[in-house]
């Protein structure tokens, strides 16, 4: 540093400039299709997304079919609702592991996910909705001496 600086005002011209963000790409393959993976609990859903109608096929059957109860159809339907998308996509989906509760949380993380590849600016609206963050609760272990995780066998006095 070779000059001394007498007084405040010449701090500005020595501030580096900021450096812009990178604006965010569409990642999209050949098809037109943006791919993610959403996860929950042993779930794990690969989710294709495409403009269309709003038709959404899990495991080559139709969601009402795959998912009958309907809160977890809602859940489901959340990301769309958050990013005001309703019936404008298509999502052809592959879901294994888990129960359906965490097949639907699953399904729920990876649409969220493949919607910000397809359109990168609803990234705001869907990470303020909680539906980016992967939930990582898990089943807790099994420990030896106890009947469950944490449970402890029935005490008997005698």
């Amino acid at each position: 540093m070779a000059e001394v600086l007498q007084s405040l005002e010449g701090l500005d011209a020595l501030k580096p400039q900021a450096a812009e963000a990178p604006k965010p790409v569409q990642k999209l393959d050949k098809y037109g299709r943006a791919y993610a993976t959403g996860k929950r609990k042993d779930a794990v859903a690969r989710v294709w997304v495409r403009p269309g109608t709003g038709k959404i096929t899990v495991n080559d059957r139709t969601l009402e079919v795959y998912f009958a109860r309907p809160v977890l159809r809602m859940i489901i339907q959340q990301p769309f609702a958050a990013a005001a998308r309703s019936g404008q996509y298509d999502v052809v989906c592959t879901v294994s592991g888990g129960g359906l509760s965490g097949q639907a949380g699953a399904l729920r993380h990876g649409i969220s996910r493949a919607l910000t590849y397809y359109e990168p600016e609803l990234r705001g609206p869907l990470k303020k909705g909680g539906f980016l963050t992967r939930d990582s609760r898990v089943v807790e272990r099994k420990k030896y001496g106890r009947a469950k995780a944490r449970r402890s066998f029935q005490f008997s006095k005698r």
